[in-house]
């Protein structure tokens, strides 16, 4: 009978093993790298802690080890995530001002080559935050999007004077994801640094809201990876349908993430519902976001028919990536209407001879006039002089 048992429960582990087997074999890439980095955290195989400094003045976020064992693409490749406070041990309002993200080795003693950071992401918990200042009409408006560093844009600073408010002790949410155009043969390691600065605060600072813009293209839904046909000549080929899908109101369904084809090609999209502007404010900064063989993103007026700012991307000659990618930041600022309308310009020129995949997007930074009066407020009830 003991023999029966066992020989069943063998049976039984032997099927698991092969029904498992068989599912990671038909996963994606991306869903492949998910199992992979979750397995060597959980069974030790590479460094699974995160190491956080906090100073008075920034944090350092040094994450877990990832393993690159392949070519992985924009949006592909191993990816951690964690939960953080800018201070555990206060509730002091401070100002986000600066944000970096780099690359480094297994050890934590080496740069290496910003190739490997597809993107860092950092969330605000848009309940908590709203709720701390009574702007409970902004929850779930918007997706919480504080930033994005990527590849040829790994740092940048605020204007002075301007800056992200934060109570010290509020949750942030920290994404990094690893990237691998080029290198094929033997897996190696990456840790990234994420490096965010602070000021305390004082009472002539203005606060910047977010608002992450991008170029999104028409599909059809029920034949989605047609691409473009003679009947629906605007299509575009998604990477795929579960992410990056969106629904503005009107019925019809859009990616963020598609296919280019080998040349030259020129994307727009209007986002005047996407800035969602309820009345006139100025622009402070950008921060773009590009895929390798974008070559520039323009950011437009349609009302007026003028450009108001181009991001440059420098594309490398001998590999594929992207080497720099140029950002707005101004005191001064640009003015923007409630009553305009707006639109982004893509333009790309795939030098590959096969299929490439593209996303283009804003981080735009404007004067918060509404939280700029919560924090008068605040200044007055906490008696703040300085």
């Amino acid at each position: 009978m003991k023999s029966k048992v066992t020989k069943y429960f063998v049976f039984l582990i032997l099927l698991a093993f092969t029904i498992g087997g068989l599912y990671y074999l038909n996963l994606s890439n991306r869903h492949k790298a998910i199992v992979k980095t979750v397995l060597s955290h959980k069974l030790g195989i590479v460094d699974n802690t995160w190491h956080i400094t906090s100073k008075n003045d920034s944090i350092s976020l040094i994450t877990p080890t990832m393993i690159i064992d392949n070519i992985y693409k924009s949006m592909e490749g191993p990816q951690v995530i964690k939960t953080f406070q800018l201070n555990t041990t206060k509730s002091d309002l401070v100002w986000i001002t600066s944000f970096e993200t780099k690359a480094l080795n297994e050890h934590e003693d080496d740069e290496i080559s910003n190739d490997f950071i597809c993107h860092t992401n950092i969330d605000f918990y848009d309940g908590e935050h709203y709720g701390r200042w009574g702007l409970n009409h902004r929850i779930g408006i918007q997706y919480p999007r504080l930033t994005t560093m990527t590849s040829g844009i790994e740092s940048y600073k605020f204007p002075k004077g301007f800056g992200f408010p934060v109570f010290s002790n509020e949750n942030l949410l920290l994404s990094t994801q690893t990237l691998n155009h080029n290198i094929i043969g033997d897996a190696f390691t990456v840790k990234h640094e994420v490096n965010i600065g602070f000021e305390k605060h004082y009472k002539n600072m203005k606060p910047l809201t977010s608002k992450a813009v991008m170029v999104v293209l028409p599909y059809d839904p029920e034949n989605p990876f047609s691409g473009p046909t003679p009947e629906n000549p605007n299509a575009c080929l998604p990477i795929e349908t579960k992410n990056h899908t969106y629904n503005f109101n009107n019925g019809a369904i859009f990616s963020g993430h598609w296919v280019i084809f080998p040349g030259e090609a020129t994307y727009s999209t209007d986002i005047t519902n996407q800035l969602l502007l309820s009345e006139d404010t100025t622009l402070h900064h950008i921060a773009t976001h590009l895929h390798p063989f974008s070559e520039t993103l323009a950011f437009r007026d349609k009302t007026i028919d003028s450009t108001l700012f181009i991001s440059k991307a420098t594309n490398y000659s001998d590999k594929i990536g992207i080497k720099e990618i140029t950002y707005f930041s101004s005191e001064k600022g640009i003015k923007l209407y409630s009553d305009h309308k707006y639109e982004l310009i893509l333009k790309t020129n795939n030098t590959s001879n096969i299929n490439q995949d593209m996303m283009a997007s804003m981080f735009m930074f404007l004067y918060d006039k509404e939280m700029d009066e919560k924090i008068k407020k605040y200044n007055q009830e906490t008696n703040e002089t300085s």
